[in-house]
């Protein structure tokens, strides 16, 4: 079987984005670091390449070139990062019921992504809009005990697996719950949302959820709608097609449609794009979201399984055990049903 993983130097970079959106001080240590691994790298090219008489002149050409390519992602936007084209290679893996994303599916070198949803769709709702409406209370502990060895299930609602290869079984049955206003979710996770929302607040943090449940008919409207911004610049069905593919999900592939993903924001950072990672609220949902059984369900550099671009702002419900051991594995939930879920 051959999957497709990144080039050497798309992963240093993807390495070396992920460490500034964390730790945005150390944007220049990461650098020179990053330009050490490129000289070590281009050195070794040349001797092995049988370039040994031009070893250092050959060293310092491809330093430079590949340094100079490297240096912009990391300096070139104000966050201290861009979202640079990458390229895959073919490598053998072990036979896996995980289907990877094909080169072409997911690197269009000649389409810049617009990873951003309309906003204007949606109403924003704060926790007080919430408990203005709802009589909710939940309890601030969050030391809950759950038993390490859980067997996980293919049965459990909470780890059923949607995407483009595994679209809504038509025979899912779930109950929606209204949590405010026209936001609608699986009515079993609306406690530990709220919960999520209470703990944020009380460290200074203010998240919005700006899109909740959507039906099949909205996820089709907005997936339409995709498609003709990119035929408006010139792109064929087809091709708009898969580009809008990448950036919103097939209808009937959605967990929007089963009520178990939500689209978070902040008050002070409202749009959904990549610069939401770099912000407090993004940085507190990736640190603390899984305590309450969310995950970020397409996080950087595992877009060549989930086949969507990063989303630091979507985040999807599989329950506080599954939550904890994808965290502490860094494991998509591709990656956990293939290695832990029994069917």
């Amino acid at each position: 079987m051959i999957g497709f993983e990144k080039t050497f130097k798309d992963r240093v970079e993807t390495s070396c984005r992920k460490i500034i959106m964390e730790k945005p001080y150390l944007r220049i240590p990461v650098y020179l670091a990053a330009r050490f691994i490129f000289m070590v790298q281009a050195f070794w090219l040349a001797l092995i390449g049988g370039w040994k008489k031009y070893a250092f002149t050959s060293f310092l050409l491809i330093n430079i070139l590949i340094g100079s390519s490297f240096s912009y992602p990391v300096f070139g936007e104000r966050d201290g990062f861009i979202s640079t084209q990458e390229s895959y290679e073919a490598v053998p893996v072990p036979e896996s019921t995980i289907k990877l994303m094909s080169d072409d599916e997911i690197y269009y070198p000649d389409v810049v992504f617009e990873n951003e949803m309309e906003n204007e769709e949606y109403d924003s709702y704060t926790l007080e809009d919430i408990l203005a409406e709802r009589d909710i209370m939940v309890s601030e502990d969050i030391t809950e005990e759950y038993d390490e060895t859980l067997v996980f299930s293919a049965d459990d609602w909470r780890l059923i697996l949607v995407n483009k290869q595994h679209p809504i079984p038509e025979d899912y049955e779930y109950v929606l719950g209204t949590i405010s206003g026209n936001m609608k979710c699986d009515e079993r996770i609306i406690d530990d949302l709220v919960l999520m929302m209470q703990r944020a607040q009380t460290e200074g943090v203010e998240l919005r959820i700006v899109s909740h449940y959507r039906d099949l008919a909205h996820q089709e409207q907005l997936f339409n709608r995709k498609i003709d911004s990119y035929m408006r610049r010139g792109s064929s069905y087809l091709e708009a097609y898969k580009y809008s593919a990448h950036t919103i999900t097939v209808p009937g592939t959605s967990e929007h449609e089963i009520g178990l993903a939500f689209d978070i924001t902040s008050r002070n950072y409202t749009s959904l794009n990549a610069g939401f990672a770099d912000t407090l609220a993004g940085r507190w949902l990736a640190e603390h979201s899984y305590e309450y059984g969310f995950i970020l369900r397409y996080p950087l550099g595992k877009e060549y399984i989930t086949g969507i671009m990063f989303e630091p702002w979507h985040f999807r419900y599989v329950g506080k055990e599954a939550a904890k051991v994808m965290k502490e594995e860094e494991l998509t939930l591709e990656e956990f049903v293939e290695k832990y879920v029994t069917h």
